[in-house]
């Protein structure tokens, strides 16, 4: 058996070359009947594609199955089973022999199985020959007739095996004819003439041997004897056959004559059998017919046509479209195609290679078809496909001709058709990336965009009915993904259905759940092209689809694909990386991978129905997981909120050299984040609390300008979610975590509510630091509802909680905000004292993430006593540092804070500087504003504008003053915040009515 192969946990493997034969470990098993064995052989001949019932009973019994053919098969299954899966009565391993409808799959690891390594190797060493590496090739060769014992399927009845053994036993000839043509070439004829002359004497009318044998007695110096070798072969094939010697034979018999001067295999380029009349046959035209309505692409159709007619020196043009299945690929080439086919006069030759199916063509049948196109009498065709590829090159020489190959499944099955002609060219489709071919330009083809989906559709249905309706036309088109094929199918069933309207189809495809199942007319439907594709892959590569198509996020990473498989990243990014190659994937950024939305769907749909419950659920839980350990990496003040809070990491994370790397990955991660939380919120109980700590880790987002609305709905899954199961810790977490979302959104009112249900919560939970932290949060609403009483104690509260866990960096965040209370009690000196004894803390703690916000607050409470020289060095120094960590939020607000500072000194100026220092203030302003406005924070930009205005009166410029103080005022009076009424005095304008009741005061702002 040569190499003993496992088969994941279950040690199986199998040889079908000699004898049938099946092991588990070192234990040979027990077959069972001849009839049971067959069947065996059938499921792994298949290679993991199924069998139906009736092609097994045809297999077995032929024409005349006995009356209880199908109760026997099932038998035969059970039988199976039990010896194959001994662990499935535990629970301990998954199905081998797998039932589908109508029949049945073996699933084991190709390398399992003998025929597949033989197959395996035999292709290597097709790719090693095709680069020149004579010496892998024949190792390969070598490593591939070792796995043979016996003549294959030694001893299986079957009405079926007599054909599958003569097909072995010539794909084992073929493969020893190669080999020992490698000998001959590497080693020179002495060492394979016996083996030749053995060989010839079994296979007399084999003529590929016989011309070896040739050739190898040439090259000894032995040509009499090579002239007696082919005159037997000669007179064999007549007597036997009634054929004269083919094109090997013939090509050996010519070489006798010429002097071997090179010490090569002598053997001739391709020649013989060529019609001695080219022009006389009729010119191939052989392209299917244009679409009358295609659509778009036009870009691709002009690069398309200048590749494949631009002059290329020295080899023909050569240019493979890859796409996803009904992306509109064949409509594409055969578009080109016949957009370029004048330029080769000589003619168009098309096949469809039938790669998504499961039996593509045999490129030397197909070698053959185009020979004959060509004029080559079938006398004359060669068997071997090398020989009719070397024909088919020298049939093209001096020619024109554009062969358009439709649906390939591999590079494999294109070679042997590239021209080698500079004056052809060859055009691919595919969904697998061609990247084997040589010299070919790869071309991916993308969905339409919306515009070319809304023309598609107006051609097939009319544009007066698609324009009557443009709106649901759009809505349709989109949920449709912008794939051709599924925009055609609705523009069909609307086409076949006049009665209905855009906006009714698109209803019925609004539940994603139905969507694909409504996307058919006929026999036409978008979830058998996605099948197609699907059917061609390997076992891990169907798990990793079906279970990364999972998480809701718009993309995975590598890193998270491993963690929803359970596998090491580089396995999982192979995976994903070989998605990508057959078009089932997409890659938008290297290590980054993503679905088209109806693959997405239909990936879903098949996890729900092949993989259990636990399985899905365990793949989301693991990603979880991962984003929790990762996010506590993310950056050190995460980490330091995780340990305060308990938040553990079960499994590892990603891990960042610097700030800078973490912050990205935040800002790349932050929507998939989010939906991970959602979906969370959505799954069993195990999973919220996972989820409300990844939420309340992720305020630095908030910081950072980052995506408010997600976060807030994320939040407001899992409150929902943990009210729902009564799970108070994971409810005041989610809340407090909300709460963090209103307070950089400016919404007092309701961080008001919000705080106080996280602490109500996180109190009955017995949750301390984070009751203690929305404490704190709460203490800052009520500063800047101007209830200072209320916020010292709630504080002082606080506090208590954080000396008696000995949280320095809540009692850090305790005076921080204590500072600013005492600020406008116009207690300075405390209030300078507090801020500065919070940044010693926040600096002597081993993250240092506060310390620009420590830096902040002191440098507004300096300004607030006056200090402006000492404020403005404490701002910057908060600059810098919010400037490192490119978080562009608090540079805003700094800068207007710094802006503020500027202009405060102007009033103790009287001369000439003070203009400088008020136009150094509105440039401050300028740039703090429109950095604001890029993180959307509107209440930061209404307060610069504010101060903008400030600073242009102080210059002069009262028109531009009061442009700026008028946007600032309708920002204000928008948000509902009091500062409104102060700018509008300001302004000399009517208040604005508001409709209601009179909202109760609103502070500043929550972050001054």
């Amino acid at each position: 058996m040569g190499r003993k192969m496992v088969t994941g946990d279950t040690g199986l493997r199998f040889a079908l070359l000699g004898r049938l034969r099946a092991w588990r470990g070192d234990r040979e098993l027990e077959l069972g009947s001849p009839q049971q064995q067959a069947f065996l052989a059938v499921l792994l001949l298949r290679q993991e594609r199924a069998a139906s019932v009736a092609d097994a009973v045809e297999a077995l019994w032929g024409g005349n199955p006995p009356p209880r053919a199908v109760g026997a098969l099932r038998t035969y299954v059970s039988r199976l089973r039990k010896l194959l899966e001994p662990e499935r009565a535990a629970g301990g391993s998954p199905r081998i022999l797998v039932s589908v409808p109508d029949g049945y799959a073996l699933h084991v690891r190709r390398e399992a199985v003998d025929l597949a390594r033989f197959e395996d190797h035999v292709a290597s060493a097709g790719r090693a020959r095709a680069a020149g590496q004579l010496a892998e090739a024949r190792a390969r060769l070598r490593l591939a007739l070792e796995t043979w014992q016996d003549d294959p399927l030694l001893g299986i009845p079957g009405a079926a095996m007599d054909g599958h053994r003569a097909r072995l036993a010539d794909q084992r000839l073929t493969a020893l004819e190669a080999r020992l043509e490698l000998d001959l070439e590497l080693d020179g004829p002495q060492p394979v003439l016996a083996e030749l002359a053995g060989l010839a004497a079994l296979h007399p009318l084999r003529e590929r041997l016989r011309a070896l044998q040739m050739q190898a007695l040439r090259r000894a110096g032995r040509s009499a004897e090579a002239l007696a070798v082919y005159d037997e072969a000669r007179l064999l094939l007549d007597e036997e056959l009634g054929l004269e010697p083919g094109r090997d034979l013939a090509a050996a018999r010519e070489l006798l004559t010429v002097p071997d001067a090179t010490g090569g295999t002598g053997l001739p380029g391709p020649g013989p059998g060529l019609d001695p009349d080219p022009a006389a046959p009729p010119l191939p035209a052989q392209l299917p017919g244009d679409l009358a309505d295609f659509t778009g692409r036009a870009t691709h159709v002009a690069d398309l046509c200048a590749l494949l007619t631009s002059e290329h020196p020295g080899a023909a043009a050569a240019v493979a479209v890859s796409g996803a299945g009904g992306v509109g690929k064949s409509a594409l080439a055969v578009h080109v195609a016949h957009r370029v086919r004048e330029s080769f006069p000589h003619g168009q030759l098309y096949t469809d290679l039938q790669g998504v199916g499961g039996h593509p063509a045999d490129p030397a049948t197909v070698l053959g078809s185009f020979l004959r196109a060509l004029g080559v009498d079938d006398a004359a065709i060669p068997e071997g496909l090398a020989e009719r590829s070397a024909l088919f090159r020298t049939r093209l020489d001096g020619r024109r001709v554009l062969i358009l190959l439709d649906n390939a499944h591999g590079p494999e099955q294109v070679r042997p058709f590239l021209p080698g002609p500079p004056s052809c060219a060859v055009l691919v489709t595919s969904r697998a990336k061609l990247a084997g071919p040589t010299s070919a330009r790869l071309v991916d083809l993308d969905v339409m965009t919306p515009d070319e989906a809304l023309e598609l559709l107006g051609k097939v249905l009319g544009r007066d009915r698609v324009a009557a309706e443009a709106d649901d036309a759009a809505r349709l088109v989109s949920a449709c993904g912008h794939l051709p094929l599924a925009v055609r199918i609705v523009a069909a069933r609307l086409a076949t259905r006049p009665a209905w309207s855009l906006g009714v189809l698109h209803a019925r495809l609004a539940d994603e759940r139905h969507r694909l199942a409504e996307l058919r007319v006929a026999d036409l439907t978008v979830e058998a092209a996605f099948a197609l594709g699907h059917a061609q892959l390997r076992p891990a590569q169907q798990r990793a689809f079906r279970l990364l198509a999972l998480p809701d996020g718009p993309h995975v990473s590598s890193a998270a694909a491993a963690a929803v498989l359970g596998l090491p990243e580089p396995e999982a990014e192979a995976l994903c990386e070989s998605l990508v190659d057959v078009s089932l994937l997409e890659s938008p950024a290297p290590g980054r991978y993503r679905y088209h939305d109806l693959l997405r769907l239909y990936a879903r749909g098949r996890a729900s129905a092949e993989e259990s419950p636990e399985g899905r659920a365990a793949g989301l839980r693991r990603l979880l997981e991962f984003l929790v350990s990762t996010v506590r990496a993310a950056h050190p003040g995460a980490l330091g909120r995780a340990e305060r809070l308990g938040v553990a990491a079960t499994v590892p994370g990603l891990s960042f050299a610097t700030a800078e790397d973490a912050g990205a990955w935040l800002a790349e991660e932050a929507l998939c984040l989010f939906a991970a939380v959602r979906q969370a919120a959505e799954a069993p109980a195990r999973a919220v609390a996972p989820a409300a700590d990844l939420l309340l880790m992720m305020e630095e987002l908030l910081e950072r300008g980052g995506p408010g609305p997600e976060f807030e709905q994320a939040a407001h899954a899992v409150v929902s979610a943990a009210l729902r199961l009564g799970d108070r810790r994971s409810a005041g977490r989610a809340y407090l975590a909300l709460a963090h979302g209103y307070y950089y959104a400016a919404r007092i009112r309701e961080l008001v509510v919000v705080c106080r249900q996280a602490v109500a919560a996180s109190r009955a939970a017995g949750d301390a630091l984070v009751m203690a932290d929305a404490l704190v949060l709460l203490a800052r609403c009520s500063y800047h509802l101007r209830r200072h009483d209320e916020a010292r104690a709630l504080l002082t509260e606080a506090s208590a909680v954080f000396q008696e866990h000995a949280d320095r960096f809540g009692e850090a965040n305790v005076l921080g905000a204590r500072c600013r209370v005492r600020q406008s009690a116009g207690e300075t000196g405390p209030a300078v004292a507090d801020a500065e004894e919070a940044l010693a803390v926040h600096q002597g703690l081993s993250d240092g993430r506060r310390v620009g916000f420590a830096l902040y607050e002191l440098g507004v409470v300096l300004g607030a006593a006056g200090r402006t020289a000492e404020s403005a060095v404490r701002l910057t120094q908060a600059l810098a540092f919010f400037g490192d960590r490119r978080n562009r939020l608090w540079e805003g607000l700094t800068l207007f804070r710094l802006a503020e500072n500027r202009l405060a000194e102007t009033q103790f100026v009287e001369d000439r500087p003070a203009t400088g220092r008020a136009e150094e203030a509105a440039q401050l302003a300028r740039t703090a504003a429109a950095t604001l406005e890029e993180v959307r924070n509107d209440w930061g930009r209404a307060h610069a504008l504010a101060v903008l205005a400030s600073a242009l009166d102080r210059i002069g410029d009262h028109d531009g003053a009061r442009a700026h103080r008028r946007t600032a005022y309708e920002i204000c009076a928008r948000l509902g915040m009091p500062e409104a009424d102060d700018l509008l005095a300001l302004l000399g304008d009517e208040p604005v009515r508001r409709d209601g009741p009179e909202p109760a005061p609103v502070p500043p702002a929550p972050v001054p």
